[in-house]
């Protein structure tokens, strides 16, 4: 939800400490450990939960082995995940509102539609809150086969006003069925678990893409199942947002020594956002966190009766290659 290409680039002209952060580690293919990595995170969660969805936002070269759209395509990672999110693709690369480069968009379609082509879900977040622009959105991305979402806001903290795109009042049971979806990951504007439920619930998308916590406080399995219902009588899936190439430090995950002298795999804190910290994330100690062990990150996310996980800092990959 934070992060696209032109934010990598700044950000590794920013590090100061980049050869702390990569010592020891060039002769890795950061490339495929982020691929293993989401194997890894896939066969868990379908091994508890038959159907759960894995979806990776960003970092959408990894669909082909070679860093080309008509490259050998990389099979066992298409395996693994049932759709792709890619974020700016027509609009917000530069900047909220303003198209984003032909050239980017045509770039980031050739691996999309690698994707697509093997019947994985395409969800488009587009950053644009003009009215014009977010039909527009809508429109080229209707065209292409994708599912999207025009965020008026790059924070994700607001339901736009009016009817979802391509309202419908079906029966949601998969994430290949979802005609639309609401991105809703900062709760910074509700009060309580019961206010973003009323909201949510009075709406009609056909997924909801969220965080596990809302002031620290997860939803449980009865909240989820709530949020499970749209207002037309129609049903829709919840997937819930995690952080895997980044460590925050507002998560219950985060202890508070590390304040003071962080482990090893913790990388430079991302200047664009506070708290934020790039991860060796082929490191052992970060993968018990995110899924290894009985009390994981996504041990939590099943155990709430979530659908699927969205996956973010995919495309943490380029800053170690940088």
């Amino acid at each position: 939800m934070k992060k696209i290409a032109f934010l990598f680039i700044a950000f590794t002209a920013l590090s100061c400490n980049k050869e702390d952060d990569s010592s020891n580690v060039e002769d890795r293919n950061f490339r495929q450990d982020m691929r293993d990595f989401v194997i890894g995170i896939s066969q868990k969660a379908k091994g508890i939960k038959s159907g759960f969805a894995v979806i990776p936002q960003n970092g959408i070269e990894l669909v082909t082995e070679n860093d080309e759209a008509d490259g050998a395509i990389s099979q066992a990672y298409l395996n693994a995940i049932d759709g792709n999110g890619q974020e700016d693709l027509f609009y917000g690369y530069d900047n909220d509102d303003r198209a984003t480069p032909t050239d980017v968009s045509n770039y980031l379609k050739g691996f999309l539609n690698v994707s697509k082509n093997k019947g994985k879900t395409i969800l488009v977040t587009d950053y644009c809150a003009m009215p014009s622009k977010m039909s527009n959105s809508y429109q080229v991305n209707a065209t292409n086969n994708y599912v999207s979402f025009s965020a008026p806001e790059r924070s994700l903290n607001v339901i736009p006003s009016g009817t979802p795109n391509n309202e419908n009042p079906s029966v949601i049971t998969n994430l290949s069925q979802a005609k639309n979806f609401l991105y809703l990951v900062n709760p910074e504007n509700f009060a309580s678990k019961t206010a973003f439920i009323n909201a949510v619930t009075a709406t009609n998308y056909d997924a909801i893409i969220m965080d596990l916590f809302l002031s620290d406080e997860a939803f449980t399995a009865s909240e989820i199942n709530q949020l499970k219902n749209k207002a037309n009588g129609g049903k829709r899936i919840i997937i819930c947002y995690m952080s895997i190439g980044e460590a925050e430090d507002y998560r219950y995950y985060w202890q508070n020594s590390w304040n003071a002298s962080k482990p090893t795999w913790i990388a430079t804190e991302n200047p664009d956002w506070s708290g934020n910290f790039k991860v060796k994330y082929w490191n052992e100690d970060w993968q018990n966190i995110i899924y290894k062990n009985s009390d994981s990150y996504l041990n939590k996310i099943l155990t709430a009766g979530f659908d699927g996980v969205y996956l973010d800092i995919i495309d943490g990959f380029e800053y170690f290659e940088e």
